[in-house]
């Protein structure tokens, strides 16, 4: 049995906060070719994920606010944010499940953010079809100012 408290927790925020992509994942799932991928997800908010969509029909996504605020954003084909959310403890807005083949991405809207995050397995890097085409990819100055454009979404 795995045990999910709070000195995990701050560990995993410490680790996200020295890497230089401001996430780190703790896996509960034993190998990334495991059927069921179930892992906590520490996000600081200056950590970019390219908005994408998972093509496969069994990879619908589902994240679950432990700590933190994370905005979440989904997108048509064209890029056009269709629906914006916060999840947040305090306010009650705790999950949001995606389905496959939505464009969507998280931001990190509060230093210490962690949330948990369930899909199917097994872990298959993104195929060009299931990135942004519209979207600056991870590293790059675009994206930066990209990322302060969704969290101005999120205000």
């Amino acid at each position: 049995m795995k045990i999910i408290d709070k000195n995990l927790l701050d560990g995993l925020t410490h680790e996200a906060q020295a890497n230089p992509r401001l996430r780190k994942n703790y896996n509960l799932h034993p190998t990334d070719d495991f059927c069921c991928h179930r892992l906590l997800n520490a996000i600081e908010p200056d950590s970019y994920i390219r908005p994408h969509r998972h093509l496969d029909p069994v990879k619908d996504e589902s994240f679950v606010i432990l700590r933190g605020k994370l905005g979440i954003l989904t997108f048509d084909n064209a890029g056009k944010v269709l629906q914006t959310t916060i999840l947040d403890t305090a306010t009650g807005t705790i999950i949001a499940d995606i389905p496959h083949g939505v464009f969507h991405t998280a931001v990190s809207l509060e230093p210490g953010t962690i949330f948990f995050e369930a899909k199917a397995g097994p872990y298959q890097p993104l195929a060009e079809g299931e990135k942004a085409p519209w979207a600056p990819e991870d590293g790059t100055s675009p994206a930066e100012n990209y990322l302060a454009e969704l969290k101005a979404l999120l205000s």
